[in-house]
């Protein structure tokens, strides 16, 4: 597949990164996950030196910030979402001295660091839960995390009818008759943030973090650390399909925000603009923005934008209803497509629209792609800041045929819930054409790889005209280079035929055509980068069906 584009703006001093104000407003970040990106030791499972000694791959691709995915202490129960020591790194990862070496490199790099935290639930195996469980009913640890009798004659019955995110219940009875909660798998109990050893614990989390060096953190279910006062039952079956639609008793309940208020006071001590990014499910996008007020957290993931089917009608209202909301607390909206936990947008577009995120099915790749393209550069044209899920800019697709007896992924095993299709999307990136692992290491990997992912590999990308890793790159050199790009709160919509969408930001003026067929539209200017071919006549210009086109009038 070919694209358009004038000779890309050179890559500026990207070590100047780290010294721009407000840089989070439009940066960039790249998502790694750390198991599936590079492994250094030849055992089959990328760790932090890989992702170390490729530090330099993501400063030419031209990213401004990389979120680690977790690599704490975890008997790895739900891929290291299920931390047993929040301070110590697991020896499948590393070390503490592999993770200095890789925060120091990317700060030489010119590159930002930001970690996850997971403060909603933690390990089965971390220390206070350990001991909680030891000491059985009346230990002061159980406070920590929520325990309670059964219901039922004998509490043979859970507490309350809350369902597990990943099937089943959301409770589990230990050994003496009580009962636990945990939105997640059983091996991930919630902590119970209305005891104070809860905030304290995580006050000194944060601050062992920041004193590393690292400039971030991305919260995993900000919404969900405070549960309604007396853990009401929700009375419905199918909770998981009122997640992110309605209120629920155990997400986005209002006390989360002083927490993060606390959390801020912590942050601002430290020098070098460092941030909080929010994973929160809300009902609305108005939810979400509350999240973003000045003294709490600085973005906030767009799982609207992410789930909105290729449609320009759809788009649009989804970036209007965005850009009224973060407008009024003044934070940055953020566009994400493909993440760790969705299946990617190359194979989402390859089907037909409201099959949800999570999809077993091919589709059509090559309609996939091209889609998959055309919404990079669309997100990227807008204002506020871009998440880019490790891959996509080689547009791999969703791996939907891996045998059932590789899986990994526990809602996979817990039959109701979540599909458990994760895994497809955390397949290792390949590098080369060739070898064990096309280039992820010397030994193999975790997941296996598809054939076809030689021709697909950074090697076989990289320099070729048209590709979508050169396509990538030219467009985050445009961004970086065009004054009317990145940051801003707003766009000017253009009149356009149905199934487009058309906008202006200064200067800049982008076109997408979300429909099936070809459309004819005025060229606005010079020609600055297009997703597809397209043709250029007397002041016209002609768009295949899914493909954006960059302009300036400049």
């Amino acid at each position: 597949m070919s694209q358009h584009s004038a000779d890309p703006a050179p890559n500026s001093a990207v070590a100047t990164v780290a010294k721009r104000r407000d840089w989070w407003r439009d940066a960039v970040i790249y998502q790694v996950y750390p198991r599936s990106f590079a492994d250094s030791n030849g055992d089959g499972m990328g760790d932090l030196e890989g992702v170390r000694t490729r530090l330099p791959y993501l400063r030419d691709l031209g990213v401004d910030a990389v979120w680690l995915s977790p690599f704490y202490a975890s008997p790895q129960a739900d891929a290291g979402y299920d931390v047993a020591d929040y301070r110590a790194v697991d020896p499948m990862f590393g070390n503490l001295l592999d993770a200095d070496a890789l925060i120091r490199d990317a700060h030489e790099l010119g590159l930002r660091i930001i970690v996850d935290l997971v403060p909603n639930h933690s390990s089965d195996q971390h220390e206070w839960f350990r001991r909680a469980v030891a000491e059985g009913p009346g230990s002061p640890l159980r406070e920590r995390y929520h325990f309670r009798p059964g219901t039922g004659t004998n509490g043979e019955l859970p507490p309350n009818d809350w369902e597990s995110i990943f099937g089943g219940p959301a409770w589990t009875r230990v050994e003496d008759g009580e009962w636990y909660l945990h939105l997640f798998a059983p091996e991930q109990p919630d902590f119970n943030w209305e005891h104070p050893a809860v905030g304290d614990e995580f006050r000194s989390i944060l601050r062992f973090w920041l004193d590393m060096g690292v400039d971030g953190f991305r919260i995993d279910v900000a919404h969900g650390l405070v549960k309604a006062e007396g853990l009401p039952d929700l009375g419905s079956h199918d909770q998981l399909k009122l997640l992110g639609n309605d209120v629920m008793p155990f997400f986005d309940q209002d006390g989360v925000h002083e927490i993060y208020r606390q959390w801020r006071h912590v942050l601002d001590e430290y020098a070098g603009e460092r941030i909080f990014v929010a994973e929160a499910w809300t009902p609305t996008v108005e939810r979400t923005a509350n999240y973003v007020r000045p003294d709490e957290l600085h973005q906030a993931f767009n799982f609207q934008y992410l789930s909105t089917d290729w449609d320009a009608k759809e788009l649009r209202k989804v970036v209007d209803l965005t850009l009224e909301a973060m407008r009024p607390v003044g934070a940055p909206a953020t566009w994400v497509l493909s993440n760790h936990d969705v299946t990617r947008h190359a194979t989402r577009f390859a089907n037909p629209p409201g099959l949800g995120t999570q999809i077993r099915l091919a589709g059509d790749r090559e309609l996939g792609l091209r889609r998959a393209r055309a919404a990079t550069l669309l997100m990227l044209a807008l204002p506020g800041s871009a998440y880019i899920y490790q891959g996509e800019e080689l547009g791999l697709p969703d791996v939907v045929d891996l045998p059932d007896e590789v899986r990994q992924d526990p809602a996979y095993f817990r039959g109701a819930g979540q599909d458990g299709f994760r895994d497809g999307c955390r397949v290792p990136i390949p590098w080369t054409r060739t070898g064990t692992s096309y280039g992820f290491g010397s030994g193999g990997s975790w997941l296996p790889q598809p054939q076809s992912w030689g021709e697909l590999s950074i090697e076989a990308q990289t320099g070729a005209a048209g590709s979508t890793l050169e396509l990538y790159r030219t467009a985050l050199a445009v961004r970086r280079e065009h004054p009317d790009l990145g940051a801003g709160d707003s766009v000017e919509w253009l009149k356009a035929p149905e199934g487009v969408l058309a906008f202006r930001r200064g200067e800049f003026v982008c076109v997408t055509n979300t429909g099936g067929e070809s459309v004819t539209t005025p060229a606005h200017g010079r020609l600055l980068l297009a997703s597809g071919e397209i043709a250029e006549t007397d002041g016209e210009t002609k768009i295949p069906a899914d493909t954006t086109v960059w302009w300036t009038t400049a």
